[in-house]
């Protein structure tokens, strides 16, 4: 058998704790299955006095993660520090420098230098792996790296947020409102003290642009994403989609389009009796449309320490497996001297069409202003409803729910301002894109 593979492990929050634990419970099965064993020589966090109830005895311990890069007797990187720069960037960055193989689940760190690290793995023969980095334990960046090859993909869409999902499915089924459902998340511990990264959509394009690049070929580019996130989704909106046969996700979303790649990141209706409607809680799904497999939906654990630790564990288990001083995988799918230039698309035409609320003034010629707008901007509605007057400020309000069928998003962005601006509208205007898997 082959000398045990040295690991050094850089930050022991959650999963680098898991990792830790797994690793030493099942070593001789994992030398089985590697070839090699798998030992934990090194290791890096904050505090050497937290108890995080793993044996840390046989790691030398190192107060700063570059200087284990640098001189750490390791093999391969496992950073789990986080963030785009600072520690986490050094670390990785020095351990490509000095031959070292980097296993990471930082979407962040990728998502802004993913293209510059990939080069730098390939310039040394290096595997630069980040299966945890999307959606968590479900093996997303391998089907599309590796199983996939050979396949045009036009479409990647899914749940990528558990965070989210978490809060929407606890809206819709107990009733509760967004700020209560967000409190709970908090002291679950499914969201941060301050929670903007999650519900404002950042970390789904985080890994959206990862997973563009690998799904297109081309260079990823996490600031040409529509973003939108969940804070403005209301109890309204929800019984709203529910009537319609309807659930509201919030949905990452990178297609193929004649004018370039389309991403964005937004609430989205999904109809009833599909699939990844059906995806609760945290759970994450990722779902791919492509030429020769067709569609593939893959749906499991997002988050925590052991579903995250088990996407690190298979990627340090490929490292173990590999040929010495050859790279067997480029990182992004491609070398990335290969990755086509990013090109945005506008917002094409939506199949599904949008759900547009509008809380009104209760007035003579109000609905026939609305229709004006709608037609002025070629909109077709599938549906209209009105519910009935409630109280609000000085005249009684009602509000109206449209469904249109296909149309652009300026399209409905140009109606809905318009009717802001003739002054019947009172608070703000609900756009929500409806798609249809």
């Amino acid at each position: 058998m082959a000398d045990a593979l040295k690991i050094g492990v850089a930050g022991l929050g959650t999963v680098g704790a898991s990792l830790v634990r797994i690793i030493h419970d099942r070593q001789e099965s994992l030398a089985v299955s590697c070839g090699r064993a798998i030992d934990i020589t090194a290791v890096s966090a904050r505090s050497r006095d937290k108890d995080r109830g793993i044996d840390l005895s046989g790691a030398t311990w190192f107060d700063d993660p570059v200087e284990m890069a640098k001189s750490g007797d390791i093999e391969v990187l496992v950073e789990l520090i986080g963030g785009a720069d600072g520690a986490a960037r050094e670390a990785v960055e020095a351990a490509l420098a000095r031959g070292v193989h980097v296993v990471t689940a930082n979407k962040a760190l990728l998502a802004e230098s993913g293209v510059a690290l990939a080069a730098a793995a390939e310039e040394k023969g290096l595997l630069l792996n980040f299966e945890a980095a999307v959606a968590g334990g479900i093996p997303v960046i391998k089907a599309m790296r590796e199983s996939l090859t050979g396949n045009t993909i036009s479409r990647v869409y899914g749940i990528m947020n558990g965070t989210c999902n978490y809060i929407l499915t606890r809206m819709e089924k107990e009733g509760l409102s967004f700020e209560d459902c967000l409190q709970e998340a908090q002291r679950l511990g499914y969201a941060e003290a301050d929670p903007t990264f999650d519900i404002e959509g950042n970390d789904t394009a985080h890994k959206l642009a990862i997973m563009t690049a690998l799904a297109f070929g081309c260079e990823i580019s996490c600031n040409d994403i529509y973003l939108e996130g969940i804070s403005n989704i209301t109890q309204e909106d929800i019984r709203a989609a529910s009537e319609l046969g309807y659930r509201i996700k919030l949905l990452g979303v990178a297609q193929r389009t004649e004018g370039g790649i389309e991403q964005r990141v937004h609430p989205t209706m999904v109809p009833h009796d599909t699939v990844i409607a059906q995806v609760d809680g945290v759970t994450n799904a990722v779902a791919i449309e492509s030429d020769i497999l067709g569609d593939l939906l893959m749906v499991g654990p997002g988050a925590g320490g052991d579903a995250t630790a088990s996407a690190v564990l298979g990627d340090i288990a490929d490292i173990a497996k590999s040929r010495p001083g050859i790279q067997t995988v480029a990182a992004l799918g491609r070398p990335a001297k290969s990755l086509a230039p990013y090109r945005k698309a506008r917002m094409r035409s939506h199949e599904g069409g949008y759900f547009i609320r509008l809380r009104v003034v209760d007035r003579i010629g109000v609905i026939a202003a609305i229709a004006r707008r709608m037609a002025d901007n070629q909109i077709s509605l599938e549906s209209i409803v009105q519910h009935s007057a409630n109280g609000g400020g000085d005249a009684p309000t009602k509000t109206i729910i449209m469904v249109t069928h296909a149309t652009t998003e300026l399209s409905v962005r140009n109606a809905v301002s318009a009717m802001e601006s003739d002054g019947y509208i009172v608070g703000k205007p609900q756009v929500i894109r409806i798609e249809k898997p």
